[in-house]
């Protein structure tokens, strides 16, 4: 596998996240983040970037572990909020989903993909209380990598204002991690959402993330064939077809749900307003 496709410049990539974060908190008067920390990676690196580019005053990080968490992951987010000065809350959401579990007459247990996913919706409602409370943005840490293969929650994690590592693979992410100084112990961790028992992210996935990230930059960035991908990266094409397959399955995941065409314009095909669209109504 050739790795070295997916080095960039970390110090462009470190500018260009903090500006974005900068120009989106004062085009948008936004107040501050809620960040739902983990202690890994992800949610390390994109707390990291928030508290270069706004006062950690404004940044407030819930841990919301289950009685499952390995507690070094939440000794790792409680010593990440600390070091960096971040107001933080731990909340063990396994109370609630039991709440839920005793609510759903036809609640299964054996049914891991639903509870996990059920966690993972737990979480994002407790963010967003937070944030709304506190009128403050829910600021997201999924990847490039998840975010294409579709590896989160829908309205789970998948849920929230801004994402700010958004266009960078797993293995960007590790290393911007590094340029910026994350513990090692957290940047060589092995990925899990933790979403069960045990759950290991690529054993999951039965891929590499150093595969995944390659076949998705061929693919997408440099716009390869599968047979152009084999011979850039001797990955399998079996393995291609793996990862491609799960981007189009999940496709719905980074759209807005679908609507049938009735008036003359329609919301996701004829009116996509950016973000900080601003307009007088009165003086039209």
């Amino acid at each position: 596998m050739c790795i070295d496709l997916l080095k960039i410049d970390y110090n462009y990539a470190e500018r260009r996240i903090i500006d974005f974060i900068k120009e989106y908190v004062d085009q948008n008067n936004v107040n501050g983040f809620v960040i739902g920390l983990s202690g890994g990676i992800d949610s390390t690196l994109t707390i990291y970037l928030l508290d270069k580019a706004v006062e950690n005053e404004r940044i407030f990080a819930l841990i919301l572990p289950t009685d499952f968490t390995p507690r070094e992951d939440v000794n790792d987010a409680i010593h990440i909020a600390e070091n960096l000065g971040i107001k933080y809350e731990i909340i063990n959401i396994s109370k609630i989903f039991l709440s839920y579990s005793k609510s759903i007459p036809y609640f299964d247990e054996r049914d891991r993909v639903s509870n996990g996913n059920l966690y993972a919706r737990i979480r994002m409602n407790i963010l967003y209380y937070t944030a709304n409370k506190m009128k403050y943005l829910v600021a997201g840490t999924g990847d490039k990598s998840e975010l294409l293969i579709g590896y989160f929650t829908k309205y789970g994690d998948g849920g929230c204002d801004i994402l700010p590592i958004g266009d960078l693979y797993k293995t960007q992410v590790r290393e911007l991690a590094k340029h910026l100084g994350v513990p090692e112990k957290i940047v060589f961790k092995p990925s899990s959402p933790h979403l069960w028992p045990g759950q290991n992210a690529e054993k999951e996935l039965k891929i590499s993330y150093s595969e995944i990230d390659l076949i998705l930059y061929c693919f997408f960035d440099k716009r390869m064939s599968i047979k152009e991908i084999i011979n850039a990266t001797n990955i399998s094409e079996d393995k291609i077809r793996l990862v491609l397959e799960r981007v189009y399955k999940t496709s719905h995941k980074r759209h807005l749900p679908p609507i049938p065409r009735i008036g003359q314009r329609t919301i996701g095909v004829d009116i996509n307003l950016p973000l900080n669209y601003k307009v007088d109504f009165l003086s039209m």
